[in-house]
């Protein structure tokens, strides 16, 4: 088994409308769960590998719930730090029947956004072999941005590798133009980046995954993976190889949310088993797959042998 994988990021609380319709008309909402980088760690979590994540919550029911979600996952809660100061941020998602579900954050000045340099500075970057960072975190603010940056600095130092999901969320930044010379900047310094096409269109100024590719290999990332939806994913290799690698074909999309994060834990896993990078991406469509069948962001994460089933009873997608 090799070093365990870092994160680090915002868990949030989840409120889930048990009903459609718009946010304000809801009666009911279930709890659970949500953030990207959560995500990642809960998916790699279940494949049995070593996870750890680092992040701040409050002293509050939401704190309560993530921290007792993290230890059942069996992530590594050792880097989370708690304070009576700040609320742990939470969102509202509406239940849809297609398209994507209505999202209201409340996360402005929560617990995660004060991460800061000092924080990292306390974590042994040698017990790990791989970090995942996205463009998240260092949407929040500007000592999470430092954070972030340093974290990435300290990783290259100790010989980590590096994956980047720009994961987009324009409401948090400033403006686009800080948004998107932030995120290139990180993806420059990556071993391995994970657009989508339609971030490629903010970020690169383009949709097609070839030009996309392309764009974040020269600006410096060694290989790229760009996510094409149900068509699966074009990977672009260290040595300049390029593979279109199927996804998986599924009877019902139910909620694509979660979806990425869900890719990037299959990829990332399959890379710490030594797996061909074709079969890490195969993994990732698998699992990203899985995640559009349930309607929370990571409840349908799967265990090894789940995976292991889902491959083999599910057809690829004809390209």
């Amino acid at each position: 088994m090799s070093k365990g994988l870092l994160l680090a990021g915002e868990p949030m609380g989840l409120l889930i409308a048990q009903s459609e319709g718009p946010l304000d008309s809801v009666k009911g909402y279930s709890l659970a769960v949500a953030g990207a980088e959560f995500n990642v760690a809960t998916g790699s979590a279940r494949l049995g590998h070593p996870t750890a994540y680092l992040t701040k919550l409050g002293d509050d029911p939401f704190g309560k719930l993530i921290s007792r979600t993290l230890n059942e996952n069996g992530i590594d809660n050792s880097l989370v730090i708690y304070t009576k100061e700040r609320r742990t941020g939470f969102m509202l998602k509406s239940k849809v029947s297609k398209g994507d579900p209505e999202i209201f954050y409340f996360r402005a000045g929560s617990a995660a956004s004060t991460l800061s340099e000092e924080d990292v500075e306390k974590i042994d970057f040698s017990r790990f072999g791989y970090l995942h960072l996205t463009g998240i975190l260092p949407a929040l603010s500007d000592s999470t941005r430092a954070a972030v940056r340093l974290m990435l600095k300290k990783a290259r130092q100790a010989g980590l590798f590096v994956s980047f999901d720009p994961n987009l969320r324009p409401q948090l930044w400033p403006s686009q133009e800080v948004m998107v010379s932030y995120i290139n900047d990180l993806a420059s310094k990556a071993d391995l980046v994970l657009p989508g096409e339609g971030e490629g269109k903010i970020l690169c100024g383009t949709e097609d995954a070839h030009e996309i590719n392309a764009f974040y290999k020269k600006l410096g990332a060694k290989s790229v993976v760009t996510k094409c939806g149900p068509k699966g994913a074009l990977l672009l290799e260290e040595d300049g190889r390029e593979t279109m690698v199927p996804g998986f074909v599924i009877d019902k999309v139910v909620d694509t949310v979660g979806a990425g994060d869900g890719f990037a834990a299959g990829v990332l896993t399959g890379l710490m088993e030594g797996l061909s990078p074709e079969k890490c991406v195969e993994r990732g469509s698998a699992i990203g797959a899985i995640q559009c069948t349930f309607v929370g962001d990571n409840e349908g994460l799967p265990t090894k042998e789940q995976l292991e089933k889902f491959m083999k009873t599910h057809k690829r997608v004809q390209l």
